[in-house]
């Protein structure tokens, strides 16, 4: 084994040992102060329980209870009950089917003493943790295969443990799962992988909506490459063959489609699922108790004899807009209202820090960055760290979902949104930190020394 692939393995094992320790200690800290801040009393989905408690149930209720309040009760209502309520199909079906399957088969031993929603309490602790180390180990292959600097990538990770989404990281939410997808796919991209980061693309995308965007990377990595090959084959030509450059774009339209495709289905299956479910509705059992909470808040659910909803009407019945719209709000400046402020300070840091990325960033690389990305690179430009040419995607896919947040969603979300998402945080973070310290050191479990040659520009 050569040297530097020693060195790769010591920092996936740095890693693991890291996030392990950050998911106790958010374990731990969650248990701690769920016990001693009392809960907001908010207007938020909360569906009563049905089910008798068994031995082990207020043992798991005490430790675990901070990971199942406001969205996580979406989640674990779904794994429990499937999609019953009109407004939990915001919520995508990836995260609730591996919390049943963790709760009803993995955890199955312990049925006589938790019961389901015991068991999916302790799945969310157990699951996510076990993905949250997967991420990290997926968001350092990235790293290192695209800023090219070893030492960069690692403390781009150990800040990703450290993320200010760490509290979405642990809970019952989707996030995790998203970034250990998201992460891996884009590693698999990178290593040329293609049609293993196409099929993780459309997980990433049956886990979270945002997971369409996903498809611009597939698109515009494949575009590069195929210019890449025609520029190649053209030099060795001897001049520009135009024919190379049609066939390329050619190729390019055809896998590109293919790719998009993929990327998208689990979304488009999604949506079919809820039209068939609420626009032609059979009949079902709705327990007596969760029938009376949705009178009692207004909830829809499907129902032969109740009218058809009106989103069934629409040209492309997207049930997903319809919720987002009606029951959360969402659009383009609707959240532009003075009593938002403090949510906009609560995600002014995350987006300063994105802005950040792309500054630095264009203005390291103003024509490389007009031109798209997609000219020649020379062979003078920097190929390692933060300002290098395989970033430029990147920077262009978070400034995108940056400004959406902004503009589009509510806005206190940005930081789980973007934390999630795109690993250019984590790399400007480590980028700025290089910059402001030369000589750092980081303890844990061992030492990380980072020498000053590595400044990054």
């Amino acid at each position: 084994m050569s040297p530097s692939n020693t060195c790769i393995n010591e920092d996936v094992w740095t890693v693991v040992r890291f996030a392990t320790f950050t998911r106790l200690l958010s374990l731990f800290l969650q248990a701690v102060l769920n016990a001693v801040i009392p809960d907001h009393v908010a207007d938020a989905f909360s569906p009563p329980q049905t089910e008798t408690p068994l031995l082990l149930d207020p043992i798991i209720e005490t430790l675990f209870a901070g990971l199942c309040h406001w969205d996580a009760e979406h989640f674990l209502f779904i794994a429990e009950r499937g999609y019953l309520y009109e407004h939990n199909f915001a919520f995508f079906p990836l995260f609730p089917l591996i919390l049943r399957f963790l709760a009803a088969i993995v955890l199955w031993p312990l049925c006589g003493f938790l019961t389901m929603h015991g068991r999916l309490l302790l799945a969310v602790a157990i699951g996510n943790s076990i993905l949250f180390v997967l991420s990290a180990m997926a968001l350092y292959r990235l790293s290192h295969l695209v800023l090219q600097d070893r030492k960069l990538a690692l403390v781009s990770v150990l800040m990703y443990c450290l993320t200010p989404a760490n509290v979405f990281m642990v809970a019952g939410y989707s996030e995790t799962l998203f970034a250990a997808l998201t992460f891996a796919s884009l590693w698999l991209l990178e290593t040329r992988f293609t049609l293993g980061a196409c099929l993780l693309f459309g997980f990433a995308t049956g886990t979270r909506a945002n997971g369409l965007v996903n498809a611009g990377f597939l698109l515009y990595l494949s575009l590069q490459w195929g210019l890449t090959r025609a520029r190649a084959l053209g030099k060795g030509a001897g001049g520009i063959q135009y024919h190379h450059y049609i066939w390329e774009l050619i190729r390019f339209v055809l896998t590109g489609a293919f790719y998009a495709a993929l990327v998208a289905l689990p979304f488009c299956l999604f949506q079919f699922y809820g039209y068939q479910t609420f626009c032609h509705p059979v009949s079902t059992q709705v327990p007596l108790v969760l029938l009376n909470l949705a009178r009692d808040k207004g909830y829809h659910v499907a129902d032969a004899a109740s009218p058809t909803p009106s989103w069934c009407q629409w040209r492309i019945p997207v049930l997903y807009s319809y919720i987002q719209d009606v029951y959360w709000d969402v659009g383009f400046l609707r959240y532009f209202q003075w009593k938002q402020i403090p949510n906009f300070i609560l995600a002014l840091p995350v987006a300063t820090l994105g802005f950040i990325a792309l500054y630095i960033y264009v203005k390291a690389n103003p024509a490389f960055c007009m031109y798209l990305g997609l000219g020649d690179k020379g062979e003078d430009r920097k190929m390692h760290g933060f300002c290098n040419p395989r970033v430029f995607v990147y920077i262009v896919h978070s400034s995108v979902l940056l400004l959406f947040g902004i503009f589009c969603m509510h806005v206190q979300v940005l930081t789980r949104f973007l934390a999630s998402s795109s690993p250019v945080l984590y790399w400007i973070s480590a980028h700025l930190l290089f910059q402001e310290v030369i000589a750092l050191r980081f303890i844990t479990f061992g030492e990380l020394n980072i020498d000053s040659d590595l400044t990054a520009g």
